[in-house]
């Protein structure tokens, strides 16, 4: 480590910095004092700050035992009258506790050594006679103790983190700054791991509140024939009226960190679904889904609609890396009838990566290539490039994004098959996409 990143710092000041340099300066007090030479801690300690706590906390209590040549360290945790081990590293044959042990927290050093009655430096217990009448003490024989709370960044006392031997031994004031070093470090990734936790829970909570309520609706944006300007079909955009107020795509993106980016996509479908006798008996419906969901979900969504008028939008909220596994998903779909679409063609190399990889039945221009396509003429050989890929692959090529009438012609001289964008319909709940008369319209 070059030096102490600020997410390394703790409330206190101390940083991972700090405890290389007091782990440096420790081995050196302590191999004096002891005259035996031992690895320093630094070199022990250095690999694991960067891991989680469940990761590094055993690798560290190993270098700090190591180091201070005691029998067992720990961590605790103070839960219910409890004193509960959490993590534990022991150098003797047979262990004397184990992590998930526990103890009546009152009849533990742990809480003397928590709320004061007893120092964080014990070089002798025999000196300290109160300890002596500590049932704990004929199961556990401890001659020297070392130990610091673990305070929380919030001040809420989480535990404790020791070092014992079963022998009495001394130690200096090295050791104790060292401890109540790891003490700052440990309560700083717990408390980090904590607010993870927590905000996890709360995007959970969101993201139930929609699969559970009505903060989710449907709008339908027109699909035109460029030929005959006559509508084709509709894609189906989802809107969410629940808190916090935000786009699509950041509730699929919550959803998706929180592993129920399926069931809001299947949610999403099923009232897409529900909306489609209403638009006639021609037009299809396109409906976006992840390259991840499961094919057999995804059919049991589709179940008693016709699937010859459903097309289904590969989006990305996450990186396609097995596009065998895509394929062998959307294999049972194609056999019934249901048609495949590559979105934002022309954004990016993944998107044309998809269409090679993925073989669809139509091929969405971005709107970024279909913006001021009139008078562009690079955009104008690009949109030239993909819709004679089409026409040699069998792809029909569909525009996003149009906005104003010269957009719609130069498409149509090049050749797109179909369009969609505000200048053709703007995206609308179905009451009012069948009341603009849109049903009426004819595929040709």
């Amino acid at each position: 480590m070059h030096g102490d990143s600020p997410d390394a710092r703790r409330a206190d000041g101390c940083t991972d910095g700090a405890i290389m340099r007091m782990a440096n300066r420790g081995t050196a007090d302590n191999t004096a004092t002891r005259g035996k030479k031992r690895m320093p801690l630094r070199d022990i300690i250095r690999p694991r700050l960067g891991s989680s706590t469940a990761e590094s906390v055993p690798g560290i209590l190993r270098a700090i035992r190591q180091h201070l040549e005691m029998d067992v360290a720990f961590v605790s945790r103070f839960a219910e009258g409890l004193r509960v081990f959490e993590h534990v590293d022991s150098g003797l044959d047979a262990p004397l506790i184990r992590a998930g042990d526990t103890d009546p927290l009152e009849e533990t050093f742990c809480a003397r050594l928590a709320d004061g009655r007893l120092p964080l430096v014990i070089n002798d217990s025999s000196q300290y006679p109160d300890t002596a009448k500590l049932a704990l003490c004929r199961r556990l024989p401890v001659g020297a103790y070392l130990g610091a709370p673990i305070v929380l960044p919030n001040r809420q006392l989480y535990g404790t983190v020791c070092c014992f031997s079963r022998r009495p031994m001394a130690m200096t004031n090295r050791d104790q700054a060292i401890i109540r070093i790891i003490a700052d470090l440990i309560a700083g990734r717990v408390q980090k791991e904590a607010d993870t936790e927590q905000a996890e829970s709360e995007m959970i909570g969101r993201v139930r509140q929609v699969l559970d309520g009505d903060g989710l609706s449907m709008v339908y944006q027109p699909i035109v024939d460029v030929a005959n300007e006559q509508v084709a079909g509709y894609e189906c955009l989802s809107r969410f009226s629940a808190a916090p107020l935000r786009g699509p795509d950041e509730w699929f993106r919550e959803a998706a960190a929180v592993g129920l980016c399926d069931d809001l996509e299947l949610l999403a479908i099923r009232k897409a679904l529900n909306g489609l006798d209403g638009l006639g008996q021609d037009p299809y419906v396109s409906l976006n889904i992840s390259p991840g969901i499961p094919a057999e979900r995804l059919i049991d969504s589709l179940h008693g609609f016709p699937l010859e008028r459903i097309v289904l939008e590969i989006t990305e909220h996450e990186a396609i890396e097995e596009y065998d596994a895509v394929r062998a998903m959307l294999a049972p779909l194609r056999k019934l009838g249901v048609r495949i679409a590559i979105d934002d063609a022309g954004a990016g190399y993944s998107s044309f990566r998809h269409i090679l990889r993925l073989q669809p039945h139509f091929i969405k221009l971005d709107i970024s290539l279909t913006r001021d396509i009139d008078t562009d003429p690079g955009k104008r050989a690009l949109a030239t490039a993909v819709v004679r890929f089409g026409n040699d692959t069998g792809s029909e090529i569909v525009a996003e994004g149009v906005e104003t009438a010269a957009e719609f012609a130069a498409l149509r001289e090049l050749g797109a098959h179909k369009a969609q964008g505000y200048y053709l319909g703007h995206p609308k709940p179905l009451a009012a996409a069948i009341a603009d008369g849109s049903t009426a319209r004819r595929l040709p």
